[in-house]
């Protein structure tokens, strides 16, 4: 059985705040560490059923690619959800309901541009 490593690395400032992340895995070509502003991470603890998160995010990320972290995560986590269970129904469910909310987000981006 093979095994592989990955490392995360979350730079602070004196708030405690994230102020730089970047992760790197053993069983990948790429030879730097990858910078990142977001990161979610879930695990499944079976014993208690519940899903246990790490979710940060940098100072600098912008409100506008958080949308795009969000919609590009939910059509992800749907794909994954399909390819486990091959409930076909519920992933469209998932999918309509990540391009809602990021069409919803356009449309406040739009308001609020025009506005100042």
């Amino acid at each position: 059985m093979n095994k592989s490593t990955i490392t995360i690395e979350v730079e602070t400032d004196d708030n405690r705040i994230p102020a730089g992340i970047s992760w790197s895995a053993s069983d990948t070509s790429a030879e730097n560490a990858q910078k990142a502003k977001a990161m979610m991470i879930s695990f499944w603890d079976s014993a208690e059923k519940a899903a246990l998160r790490i979710d940060l995010w940098t100072q600098d990320m912008m409100v506008d690619e958080m949308a795009d972290f969000f919609y590009q995560t939910m059509m992800t986590m749907a794909d994954t959800y399909g390819r486990a269970t091959r409930y076909t129904d519920q992933v469209e469910e998932m999918k309509t309901f990540a391009k809602g909310f990021y069409a919803k987000f356009r449309e406040k981006q739009m308001k609020e541009n025009k506005a100042t």
